[in-house]
């Protein structure tokens, strides 16, 4: 640690993220003077005795508590790598955390870690929506496993999250799981409210745990860590990658945590590879620029639509002025509305699928936060697997489209826009005349 916090500040004042994505975890001297990190392609590390590798074992294993300055060696890449030991203290950095690993996916990230936290007979306590994957292990694996997951609404008021929680049998909390913004509704949830929530039924025998998924604004425009969090997941996949070419995921959480959360890495597989944090690495030197870029872009779009004929609806984290409890819960946990936008068209499915059909820059695809936009339908493409009457209830409707904005010009965009509305308003005028 002495190394890390000497390359984390100059004449005694901490440096911030942004510049220590270049550098920070790794000396060059290591490798040949190379300036960046090589990728550790190796599956296992050489020992220089047997007795080092009898304690790095132990380390391991759990099987004796380190000495103040010993540290587990390198022993194979399913325990530890280089390559994803720099990228885990890089990924520290934005968020304030202790400690990092990283995931072959977001959902490795979330099942891994909620399989570790949780045993037969918990309840978790979760926002909706969330993620559709989320969703389906929530509500359908971990009930394999007798672990409840009980729901709730962003829109929800303390006294109502109270009384969900006041409902769930006495001793059997043991998580509150949110996702925040919602995907698809960019609604928002009280992290403050959640993790009081989760500090009153926590006990010494039981402690109840505030794990956040925070990729639609992190780690750049949101923190939940400081906001009472326990644990923070992403989909790295997403903003961290943020070029549509790595499936990758995260978890941040203090030492003890995430001891927990790695042991069960370590024997579910779960881990990233080497070549994959070596990717990460190089995209977190652009992270913030791209960011910022793209939020900047979204704000010009989403007001845009809101004033769009055929969009009967935004939801976007600016345009809450109808939503006084959203627009606190903003002000207090966001740095920027970020650059995910849903909206309703006029209409349907049917005028939504028009749409999406039309679009020519951006592309007609999943997932979200790449350097180009794309664009979507929930309610049949990612949240699917969710039924009909529950996506309603959630707030996804048939005439919702997701999009998520890049990088590319803002009057562009809008101009992909623009004739694929004007696609939609040509049939509709054709219908009415064959009508």
């Amino acid at each position: 640690m002495t190394n890390l916090q000497d390359h984390a500040h100059i004449g005694g004042q901490m440096l911030r993220p942004e510049s220590l994505m270049m550098s920070y975890g790794y000396t060059p001297a290591w490798s040949e003077g190379a300036i960046k990190p090589p990728i550790f392609q190796t599956s296992t590390f050489v020992f220089k005795n047997a007795e080092e590798g009898k304690a790095f074992f132990e380390l391991a294993y759990g099987l004796r508590q380190a000495n103040p300055d010993e540290e587990m060696g390198l022993i194979y890449s399913r325990l530890n790598n280089p390559s994803l030991e720099i990228l885990e203290h890089r990924l520290c950095l934005w968020d304030g955390a202790e400690e990092a690993a990283s995931f072959a996916s977001g959902m490795a990230a979330i099942s891994t870690t909620l399989l570790a936290l949780l045993q037969p007979g918990d309840v978790v306590l979760h926002s909706e929506p969330v993620y559709g994957g989320s969703d389906f292990f929530l509500k359908n694996v971990l009930r394999k496993f007798g672990i409840e997951a009980v729901g709730f609404r962003p829109t929800d008021t303390p006294a109502q999250l109270a009384a969900r929680a006041a409902a769930i049998v006495p001793g059997r909390l043991a998580m509150i799981f949110v996702e925040t913004p919602a995907n698809p509704t960019n609604h928002l949830v009280d992290l403050e409210a959640c993790a009081a929530l989760a500090r009153q039924y926590a006990t010494a025998d039981k402690p109840v745990r505030l794990v956040v998924d925070n990729t639609f604004l992190g780690p750049v425009f949101q923190h939940p860590l400081k906001h009472g969090a326990d644990v923070v997941l992403y989909s790295a996949t997403k903003f961290l990658g943020g070029h549509s070419d790595l499936i990758a995921g995260a978890a941040l959480a203090s030492k003890p945590l995430m001891k927990e959360i790695k042991a069960m890495r370590t024997f579910m597989g779960t881990m990233c590879d080497p070549n994959t944090g070596w990717m990460l690495m190089r995209s977190l030197e652009t992270l913030k620029l791209r960011m910022e870029r793209a939020a900047q872009s979204a704000q010009t779009i989403a007001d845009w639509l809101r004033q769009h004929p055929l969009v009967a609806r935004t939801y976007y984290l600016t345009h809450l002025e109808h939503n006084p409890a959203q627009q606190d819960i903003y002000r207090r946990h966001c740095l920027s509305p970020g650059s995910m936008i849903s909206f309703d068209i006029r209409g349907g499915e049917a005028e939504a699928f028009r749409f999406l059909n039309a679009l020519k820059l951006i592309k007609l695809a999943v997932s979200l936060g790449g350097t180009e936009s794309l664009a979507e339908h929930p309610g049949t493409m990612t949240h699917s697997d969710i039924t009909l009457d529950e996506q309603r209830e959630m707030g996804i409707t048939p005439q919702m489209i997701r999009l998520s904005i890049g990088v590319e010009d803002p009057q562009d965009l809008m101009l992909d826009l623009s004739q694929a509305f004007e696609a939609v308003g040509v049939v509709k005028e054709m219908e009415l005349e064959m009508a």
